[in-house]
């Protein structure tokens, strides 16, 4: 099977863990801090403001948290995103209003945002779709004009840049995740940033039960009674560990050549795809733009985009549409009318993409694609004739 997703582990990271295994400590501790300051410096942000969780769902729940959001709130986000940013606004009392996104990028552009903005519109969420940075600048200016905030969904985004800055340091809060799927994996894990120096201290507590100050035998070496609890609010214990983070480290420094082969996939894909009728590449990126590859998608008829996927599968590739536009959710009560949304839902298919790909795996995608589209163009027309 050609797998959609495979992430890269070798000898490097299982030399991380047998260090962490040695060390017998296995929970948060030195490594978890390192990853923080190693990711931070990354990004080019104070490591202070990045707290390492078990997922970037949690990263999404926590940032709902730090919105304080009441009854009433409405939290906009484009409806072709993943089903957590939904479910973090609702489970905490907030209400999820959807915007559109563009069909050829799946990306939502301000006026697609401001058509769902309302007096009660406390945060807006932002997709940066397979890894592609979109409109994020003028969102954010647009967001901050108006007293917005912005919590930036990075999921697929670890190294996506607008002119040098890092995808995720535009708003007021953002996340990545680094499930098994992702660009760069932890096995499970997530990165929460938060720009503002006392709320990323309470998401920090937040994320561990609460407590105020550190546990165990760190705060044995500044208090005579470290045992005693400290709780100004009820947290959960949504942390990140060391042995995770042990595996984190190693991947980004790798990540420089996972994104070197995902565009060297991109351009095969690009070359060989190029000339079937009546199938649509991703668009260029705009200047200035770097891309982290997650998704690589084409777009063909909503007649035969089925089909094409039943075979692919048939041939061991498979492929599928992320993301199921969450406004034809019924859980979320959305009555929107949003074309772009529906349109990408119909059309698009989402190809393999990963660095462990050979080219020869891609030239298989490609050409088995193009028959199948192909094939299936002739059948969707009268008479069979293309």
């Amino acid at each position: 099977m050609i797998n959609l997703f495979q992430p890269q582990v070798g000898e490097e990271e299982l030399a991380a863990v047998a260090e962490i295994f040695e060390s017998r400590w296995l929970g948060h501790g030195p490594r978890t801090k390192a990853f923080e300051a190693e990711f931070a410096e990354h990004l080019g942000v104070e490591a202070d403001r990045l707290v390492f969780l078990n997922s970037g769902t949690a990263g999404l729940f926590l940032a709902m948290e730090l919105l304080n959001l009441s009854e009433g709130d409405e939290v906009v986000l484009p409806s072709t995103s993943f089903l957590a940013a939904a479910n973090a606004i609702v489970a905490h009392g907030g209400r999820p209003v959807f915007c559109d996104v563009a069909a050829e990028t799946l990306n939502p552009s301000w006026q697609d945002i401001e058509a769902a903005v309302t007096p009660r519109t406390k945060a807006v969420v932002v997709l940066h779709y397979g890894g592609y940075p979109g409109h994020i600048v003028e969102i954010a200016e647009r967001c901050r004009a108006l007293g917005i905030q912005l919590i930036e969904d990075s999921a697929c985004s670890p190294a996506s840049r607008v002119d040098g800055k890092a995808v995720g340091t535009f708003g007021d809060l953002a996340m990545w995740s680094f499930d098994a799927a992702k660009v760069m994996i932890t096995g499970d894990g997530g990165m929460l940033y938060v720009r503002d120096a006392e709320q990323a201290a309470r998401a920090r507590r937040l994320a561990y039960h609460g407590l105020m100050q550190a546990t165990g035998l760190a705060y044995a070496k500044v208090s005579h009674r470290w045992w005693e609890l400290e709780v100004p609010e009820i947290g959960r214990r949504v942390i990140g560990n060391d042995l995770t983070a042990a595996i984190g480290r190693v991947q980004l420094r790798r990540l420089g050549e996972f994104i070197a082969r995902r565009r060297e996939i991109v351009d095969l894909y690009n070359t060989e795809l190029a000339d079937i009728e009546g199938l649509r590449l991703p668009p260029e990126l705009p200047a200035g733009h770097e891309s982290s590859y997650y998704f690589y998608w084409v777009r063909m008829s909503a007649a035969i985009r089925d089909q094409v996927a039943s075979d692919l599968l048939a041939a061991d590739i498979y492929t599928t549409f992320r993301y199921a536009p969450l406004h034809k959710v019924p859980t979320y009560g959305s009555g929107a009318v949003l074309p772009g949304s529906d349109q990408a839902a119909g059309e698009t298919l989402c190809l393999p993409i990963h660095p462990g790909l050979s080219d020869a795996d891609v030239l298989t995608v490609a050409a088995t694609l193009r028959k199948a589209v192909e094939a299936h163009s002739k059948e969707a027309v009268p008479g069979g004739q293309a």
